[in-house]
């Protein structure tokens, strides 16, 4: 594989990390102004820098290094796409020099990317795409003795870490309750590289209003209307006088580029004068005119629709097995936290996953008596509005789900919930993983050990007999329904199937496949 290849490769996860988030990148922008929308415009910039190397046929690293700069720099939109240029500029000049492209000649690279993206900036602010890339910076060179690929691993840790406290650097972000969406832009960005590098698929996307508050909807107007972008082309242009006179005109100026080329970013009242003062030096082509008011009411419009459409409860469960999975996500379930019995999850597992619904109010299922402690914990550590169902296993969690409406409050919803819970006997058939005597029973190891409510109520060598006498257990009460969920190593349950329809023909059979591991059959009785 040439470098040219790999270069390709790499652009090409960029910009499928992008597209995948570009619209929730889009929903976050509100600093320093919507500065059109930093998704769209970032997504559009490595889109043209994509195709522009698709016809390259660079036969040396230095050939291909001012292709890609060029070509970063000619598809640059908005004020993200004209900083990114100057990232992908300060990165590939860096790399064309190592004679080695290990981790350390990385880490230069990344320096050199921030550097260039700062000296882009004629007042940096920290809480920006600016400051994630310094941090980027910095972890590649902590790292720098690390293979590239790994490098890539840990900038996307660091760079979810960095986008994460922009608010806490910028106070217009904190107000809005939202991170810096060129920052976030960049993360996807690194993401896919990662990706690339390592061969991994690009992950799934956050949902499209992650992180995005009805506060974020409505955001003070810029004082400038237009943001006007350009490409100016020419001899010995001289890009400190062209700043100059466009500073004049508006804000947000940016003026990147070398003596041949120069690319312009400014918000202004007056577009015309702008492009004036380019035809003046230059021929100018690539103009690009967006009204930031009126991008802002769609905006606005986009955002209230979707909030307007947003669950006012979610719920995280914590499930076992492909099919259990499918069940729980099928009556509504938001997010599924992998886990129970032998891989209890962490308390910040469930803190993340509850963190990431996206509903007004948080019910959380643990569906395992260990997952209980840390489910409460979880719910005491976010930020979110929790509510925790005490449901200690999976049948349970599936008849407490039966019940949930996403329409109603959380303490609705709970309330029913969890007098689904108090109808529903539950049972479990596993195998016993040591000599034990427990409830009056011996039970050695290996053998079948049925359990109803938790409770050991028979073992043996017989999987139908121990089954059988868990069903007769839970359904010593009148019982409409017996849900029987097969495990990872399925049973055969043709003679308890059998034996139920005779000695109970009035009881609907609901049977399923769970895959749940360690217990080849989950029952619940209602």
């Amino acid at each position: 594989m040439t470098e040219l290849d790999v270069v390709r490769g790499w652009v090409d996860g960029a910009l499928s990390s992008l597209e995948a988030s570009r619209q929730r990148i889009d929903d976050l922008n509100v600093y320093p102004v919507p500065d059109g929308d930093t998704g769209t415009n970032l997504t559009l910039s490595v889109r043209a820098m994509r195709d522009s190397l698709a016809g390259s046929t660079a036969p040396h690293r230095a050939t291909l290094v001012r292709e890609a700069t060029r070509a970063a720099l000619m598809g640059a939109r908005g004020n993200s796409g004209v900083i990114f240029s100057q990232i992908v500029r300060g990165t590939a000049e860096m790399l064309g020099e190592a004679e080695v492209l290990d981790g350390a000649a990385l880490a230069r690279a990344l320096r050199s990317a921030s550097d260039a993206a700062y000296r882009a900036v004629r007042r940096p602010v920290e809480g920006t795409m600016l400051s994630v890339t310094r941090e980027l910076a910095e972890e590649a060179e902590a790292r720098a003795s690390s293979a590239p690929a790994d490098v890539l691993l840990e900038l996307v840790r660091r760079g979810e870490e960095a986008v994460a406290r922009t608010p806490e650097q910028l106070d217009v972000l904190r107000e809005a309750g939202v991170v810096d969406a060129g920052g976030a832009g960049l993360l996807e960005i690194v993401r896919g590289l990662a990706a690339a590098a390592t061969g991994r698929p690009v992950p799934e996307a956050p949902p499209s209003l992650e992180a995005v508050g009805v506060d974020a909807i409505h955001q003070e107007l810029s004082r400038y209307r237009y943001c006007t972008v350009f490409l100016v082309e020419g001899e010995a242009l001289d890009q400190e006088a062209l700043e100059a006179e466009l500073d004049r005109l508006g804000d947000s100026l940016l003026v990147v580029g070398d003596s041949t080329a120069l690319k312009v970013h400014v918000h202004t009242d007056d577009p015309g004068a702008a492009l004036s003062l380019g035809t003046a030096v230059g021929t100018i082509e690539r103009v690009e005119i967006a009204n930031m008011h009126e991008q802002t009411h769609q905006r606005e419009e986009r955002l209230l629709e979707a909030v307007a459409d947003r669950a006012h409860s979610g719920v995280v469960a914590v499930v076992a097995g492909d099919g259990n999975r499918r069940l729980f996500e099928s009556l509504g379930a938001t997010r599924i936290v992998e886990g129970g019995q032998t891989m209890n999850p962490s308390t910040a597992d469930l803190v993340a996953a509850v963190e990431s619904v996206d509903a007004d109010e948080v019910l959380l299922l643990p569906n395992n008596a260990n997952v209980i402690l840390a489910a409460e914990q979880a719910a005491k550590l976010t930020s979110r509005p929790v509510e925790v169902i005490h449901s200690d296993s999976i049948p349970a969690g599936l008849a407490a789900m039966v019940s949930f409406d996403p329409d109603r409050s959380a303490a609705e919803n709970v309330e029913e919930m969890r007098e689904a819970l108090e109808l529903v006997a539950t049972g479990e058939v596993t195998v016993a993983s040591r000599d034990v005597e427990l409830n009056g029973l011996a039970i050695r190891k290996g053998a079948w050990l049925g359990l109803a409510e938790g409770r050991p109520v028979a073992g043996g060598d017989s999987f139908d007999e121990v089954a059988g006498a868990v069903v007769e257990r839970l359904l010593a009460e009148p019982r409409g329904i017996l849900t029987l969920l097969k495990g990872a190593d399925e049973p055969d349950l043709e003679g308890l199937l059998e034996r139920l329809r005779e000695n109970h023909p009035s009881v609907e059979l609901d049977v399923q496949d769970g895959g749940q591991p360690h217990y080849p059959l989950l029952l619940s009785a209602e």
